[in-house]
């Protein structure tokens, strides 16, 4: 009778959430709280109007938000900076997302809505870029604008839409000839082979660490630049990894990372 108690409890408190959520849906679409909202002030638009030719890079932090809006080519080149950590939307309602203003200026600045009111055809940038820092922060962040567009914008990454900037790990200097390395091991290649030689090491690990012009050259220019291009190849495993990581349970999330703990890469 006690187990029998406690299942009812459950399924009625995720039935009063559901219908909690559902409300608050039907609430945002009914005073169509996006509508008419003029483009945020903190956007930083390019000048091409067709969405095929535009991009956005969604950046953490004004300071590198700076550097990036100078950096940029402005003719195709859209900044959208975030100041700080965005809301972890796992589990949050639609009424709260948009209550959350980074999120809801970031919403008006991709142009299609969200929830029910989303239409594709008005996406503005047909490559939506999340540029953060080469650190544990920058990829807590990365995760939860992933998880933003995951659960609240899939059809963004469906589309093709969504990409990772890579910035540099490292900037090699050699003989006063300087070059920018993405991966560890590429950067002990070269260190192997030119040994015995003058070589000053840089570790990046902030955006803001670069001018504009290196931002340019090593994170935006499509010339050099590298991206990952976000896909759900596994949408089962996507939705469990989702909600493992993100969601309100901590065991689930302490057995992961312990079953996953010899994949980590540590920056210390």
């Amino acid at each position: 009778p006690g187990e029998a108690k406690k299942m009812l409890e459950k399924a009625e408190l995720a039935a009063r959430a559901r219908m909690a959520a559902r409300a608050a849906r039907d609430a945002v679409v009914r005073k169509g709280v996006l509508e008419g909202t003029t483009l945020p002030g903190k956007l930083a638009d390019c000048q091409e109007k067709d969405p095929a030719l535009c991009e956005i890079y969604i950046v953490e932090g004004d300071s590198a938000g700076g550097s990036a809006k100078q950096g940029r080519d402005r003719r195709f080149q859209a900044i959208f900076p975030l100041r700080g950590k965005i809301l972890n939307t796992e589990r949050a309602r639609l009424d709260k997302i948009i209550a959350f203003e980074e999120l809801k200026n970031l919403i008006v600045a991709l142009g299609t809505g969200i929830g029910e009111t989303y239409n594709a055809d008005r996406l503005r940038y047909h490559r939506v870029i999340l540029m953060n820092d080469a650190d544990v922060d920058g990829e807590h962040i990365t995760t939860l604008a992933l998880t933003f567009f995951y659960r609240h914008m899939k059809e963004v990454i469906e589309g093709g839409y969504l990409y990772i900037a890579m910035p540099p790990l490292f900037r090699i200097e050699i003989d006063k000839k300087e070059q920018y390395v993405y991966t560890e091991a590429e950067r002990d290649t070269i260190l192997e082979a030119n040994k015995g030689k003058k070589i000053i090491l840089q570790r990046y690990k902030g955006l803001g660490e670069m001018n504009p012009e290196q931002l340019w050259m090593t994170t935006m220019n499509p010339k050099y630049r590298m991206l990952k291009k976000v896909k759900i190849n596994d949408a089962l495993a996507a939705d469990e990894i989702f909600t493992v990581l993100m969601g309100d349970e901590v065991p689930p999330r302490k057995k992961f990372i312990q079953v996953n703990a010899t994949q980590a890469t540590l920056d210390v």
